[in-house]
């Protein structure tokens, strides 16, 4: 491995979670279709695309739908989603996030966001966080979901560094699996269970710092 150049940010999970607003308008979504979704069924949303996961709900709830009316569905909880997200504010940044993004910044590490999320722009926006990246890579940049590396591959070539010398930080098991697949190390965040594949796992970003990223070179 190369000497860590950049560090490599998911969204969800990792500087905000916004995973409380998708369970909502997820549920919301539910109760429409006369069934209810609880936090339990919520689990198997997290990482996936918008398409699976109205797939999920349907199968939860017993549902068949045709092609036509899926999409519109996907496009009503998204416009749901996006009604909570536009009301967001910096407060939601996740512990100790904003602060080691300020740091990597002051020590001249090139960072990138590399999310799934066809909302993260709003998000970084509202958080007052967009300055604090130099590329971003979203879910309107990349055609693969992960475990597929895409996302951090197009990250590394953003900020014109080789792959291994990017660390990833991610909070979900597909996550670390893309960063391994595109020959980044990898910096998981939430339990050692799941995520035991990363080099290091930490409960947050409020663990973090330039040091002990330095020391995982």
């Amino acid at each position: 491995m190369g000497q860590i150049k950049a560090c490599l940010f998911d969204l969800d999970g990792v500087i905000v979670d916004t995973a409380k607003y998708h369970y909502i308008a997820w549920r919301e979504l539910a109760n429409e279709l006369g069934f209810e979704f609880t936090i339990e069924d919520n689990e198997r949303l997290k990482g996936v695309s918008r398409m699976t996961s109205l797939n999920i709900l349907l199968e939860i709830g017993g549902k068949t739908l045709s092609d036509e009316e899926k999409i519109k569905l996907a496009e009503k909880k998204n416009e749901n989603y996006r009604t909570f997200i536009l009301k967001m504010q910096p407060n939601e940044i996740l512990s100790g996030a904003k602060e080691f993004l300020e740091e990597l910044k002051n020590k001249g590490m090139k960072v990138a966001l590399g999310s799934a999320s066809k909302n993260a722009m709003t998000i970084l926006e509202r958080l007052e966080l967009t300055h604090l990246f130099d590329a971003i890579i979203d879910g309107t940049k990349v055609s693969q979901a992960k475990p597929d590396p895409e996302v951090f591959l197009k990250g590394a070539e953003a900020l014109n560094v080789k792959p291994e010398e990017c660390i990833v930080f991610e909070d979900a098991e597909a996550g670390v699996e893309a960063a391994l697949a595109g020959n980044m190390r990898c910096v998981g965040i939430g339990s050692p269970n799941v995520l035991g594949k990363a080099d290091l796992v930490i409960d947050g970003l409020h663990q973090m710092t330039y040091d002990k990223l330095m020391k995982l070179n």
